[in-house]
Formats: structure tokens, C-alpha cells, sequence
């Protein structure tokens, strides 16, 4: 489950932001999102979060997002997995 939570993180992320193919297979836990990718910006984080929801299956509440866990790549995936592994 959480390859292909990873898997399509990386999907979403390339498609939601149009970033060049190959570009999110890059990513590290340590790579900057929000502040790094020009993509990125506070209008695309809502349609990230609406896609994140419709792709890995999960509800996302206004409470659970904060800055830290759009800061790197690490941090989303690590909101994306606890979310789908019900915590």
C-alpha cells in the first residue's frame, strides 16, 4: 500500500501541477513543495488536496492541513499514507 501510495502521490502531483514527465519520479522525502515548486502555488494546493481525496480514496478535513505537510514530498506522502491507513 505504500508504494502505491507513492506511486500515485507522484501521479497526482504531476498532473494536478503539470510538472514535465519524470520530474516527481525525482523526489525525495526531502524534496521542497510548497515555497519550492513555482507549480505550486495556494491555488493549486486546493486542487491537490481535491485530487488527493478522489485518487487515494480518503477525506481530507480544513483541520488537517497546515504548512508542514506541504513543505516536502516526505511530508505528503507521509499525510497520504496515514490517511488511507485510516490513522
Amino acid at each position: 500500500m505504500q508504494d502505491q501510495t507513492d506511486q500515485l502521490l507522484r501521479r497526482i502531483l504531476t498532473d494536478v501541477l503539470g510538472l514535465k514527465d519524470g520530474l516527481a519520479e525525482n523526489f525525495t522525502p526531502d524534496t521542497g513543495l510548497f515555497g519550492h515548486l513555482p507549480e505550486l502555488d495556494s491555488m493549486a494546493v486546493a486542487g491537490l488536496l481535491t485530487e488527493m481525496e478522489d485518487r487515494l480514496d480518503i477525506v481530507i478535513e480544513d483541520d488537517d492541513i497546515d504548512g508542514e505537510m506541504l513543505e516536502t514530498y516526505g511530508g505528503l506522502l507521509a499525510f497520504a499514507e496515514a490517511k488511507r491507513s485510516g490513522s
